[in-house]
């Protein structure tokens, strides 16, 4: 059996379909009935139950997902590894969702050139499905996101937990500013925010990236929850003011990564993260998937 078929088997596990499957690798329905048919005489067994709305795992199936994932991943960590870069020991693929770069990841690359230098390291953003499909798939080894959900083979560890507080700035009048500002950080937030302020989810701006929307707020006036530790240097400016809330929102943010994982280049990457985040950093803390 090759990659590709295995991938084909992982696809269809996780569309739910043949001909959902086909879309999303760029092939024919019927390559992907081909590929898993092949794949069931070669094994002997069957993996699907076929049926008008689509397909769903045996209990082989679900017994040879596992062995799928594992082979997936380390086809592509070997294909990386053979093209290693003269002088160092291993690659470390990261990804991360742009906000968390733009905050604290773009620290950590130089403490990792400066300290792990024999790591190369390759740097990607993306959205959270899509990183932690990555991380399935083999093709990253490490991402830090707001609110993975759990994923069978990875293992997720809870980073830092941060305050976020509802910032109030002075609208400019030659603009067209002082609305709240609903900022995208993460499920956990989204479902919170709805539940104790439902009317803000109307404000005719939303932004996914917490930076950018903290500029706008500088720049034109308005509201929206942000970091403490991000807003912190324009109050001591006396810049806009805290509002205070009666429930406050927590921002956790966590690490994930196959449960296999080779532990000699992920602890040197730990360290560099518990190094920029300082006394904020959490403990050693791993993140049972049934609590996600």
């Amino acid at each position: 059996m090759d990659t590709e078929t295995a991938r084909t088997f992982l696809e269809v596990t996780r569309a739910g379909s043949f001909v959902a499957a086909a879309e999303r690798l760029h092939v024919t329905q019927s390559t992907v009935s081909t590929r898993i048919r092949q794949l069931e005489e070669q094994l002997g067994c069957q993996l699907f139950v076929r049926n008008k709305n689509g397909a769903t795992l045996t209990a082989a199936g679900v017994r040879f997902q596992r062995h799928a994932i594992a082979m997936v991943r380390l086809w592509e960590q070997a294909r990386q590894e053979a093209a290693l870069p003269r002088g160092h020991r291993a690659l470390l693929r990261i990804g991360s969702e742009a906000g968390l770069w733009n905050r604290m990841l773009n620290r950590w690359i130089p403490w990792m050139r400066r300290n792990a230098g024999d790591i190369a390291l390759r740097c990607e953003v993306g959205l959270a499905d899509d990183l932690l499909q990555r991380l399935q798939d083999g093709t990253l080894d490490l991402t830090i996101l707001y609110s993975p959900r759990a994923v069978p083979g990875l293992t997720v560890r809870l980073l830092l937990e941060e305050e976020l507080v509802l910032l109030n700035i002075a609208a400019d009048p030659q603009t067209e500013g002082g609305h709240y500002v609903h900022i995208d950080w993460g499920e956990e937030f989204q479902r919170n925010i709805r539940l104790r302020h439902p009317e803000i989810l109307s404000t005719p701006l939303s932004i996914g990236v917490g930076t950018l929307g903290l500029d706008y707020v500088r720049q034109c006036g308005g509201s929206g929850h942000f970091p403490r530790g991000l807003v912190q240097p324009l109050i001591d400016q006396g810049i806009g003011e805290i509002v205070p809330e009666a429930h406050p929102f927590a921002l956790p943010i966590y690490a994930v990564y196959p449960t296999e994982a080779d532990a000699s280049v992920l602890d040197k990457a730990f360290e560099g993260l518990r190094a920029i985040l300082g006394p904020s950093a959490a403990t050693e803390t791993t993140v049972p998937s049934s609590g996600l």
